[in-house]
């Protein structure tokens, strides 16, 4: 039997070249660890919240120069059709009246009867491609004169008329939805001059005026005649 020898222990071996300290670790320091932990967590989170931060004004200046653009966008395509139609209205205006004088020369030849046959046929096909282009006649007697859409070209008095009235219409006038593409040529008649109005505004003068009348057809045996 073998006999320990007292006083020895058994220890690790330790790699040649190590000191005895190297052979056991270290055991770290616990609260160095957590201090060094919430503050790294700390930074981290800030660094974040700035990125999200300027993520953020980015998207919202990105958002606003295409909201910008929108805009810009649609104006531009209601300026472009504004544009169209304008372009359209006036080529068909300068067409029309081009042919407003064959349209006279088939007014007229209706008036004297001379619309008949093949002339009649193409004249009312004419004036139907027009219509559906957008023209319409305007002008009729009895109308009140308006300076805006009537010329005056000839001007007479009559007792039977309260205001400056169309009496004959010389030559139709033409428009294309509100525009005018021609005034209808007319000849006016105003009221007689001196002849006595009684104003609407006032009816006590307006009866008084009617019982003088009557009174004094009484007492001459009624109106003269002739």
């Amino acid at each position: 039997m073998t006999e320990e020898t007292p006083g020895f222990e058994e220890k690790p071996d330790v790699p040649s070249g190590a000191t005895p300290d190297d052979a056991e670790p270290k055991a770290a320091s616990p609260s160095a660890e957590e201090g060094a932990a919430p503050a790294g967590d700390a930074n981290e989170t800030a660094g974040l919240v700035a990125q999200l931060d300027q993520v953020r004004t980015a998207l919202g200046e990105r958002t606003a120069d295409l909201q910008r653009l929108q805009a810009e966008y649609q104006n531009y395509r209601r300026r472009v059709e504004r544009d169209r139609i304008a372009v359209k209205e006036i080529a068909i205006a300068n067409l029309l009246t081009e042919l407003l004088p064959v349209l006279d020369d088939i007014g007229r030849a209706r008036e004297h009867g001379e619309l008949v046959g093949g002339f009649k046929s193409v004249a009312e096909s004419l004036e139907t491609v027009a219509a559906k282009m957008g023209l319409q006649q305007f002008g009729k007697e009895g109308e009140p004169f308006d300076p805006t859409i009537h010329e005056a070209l000839m001007h007479s008095y009559a007792p039977d008329v309260t205001e400056t009235t169309c009496v004959a219409i010389l030559q139709p006038g033409y428009r294309i939805g509100e525009r005018t593409i021609r005034p209808a040529r007319v000849a006016v008649a105003e009221p007689q001059p001196g002849a006595q109005t009684v104003k609407a505004e006032d009816p006590e003068n307006a009866a008084g005026a009617a019982s003088a009348e009557k009174a004094d057809d009484k007492e001459s045996g009624g109106p003269e005649e002739g």
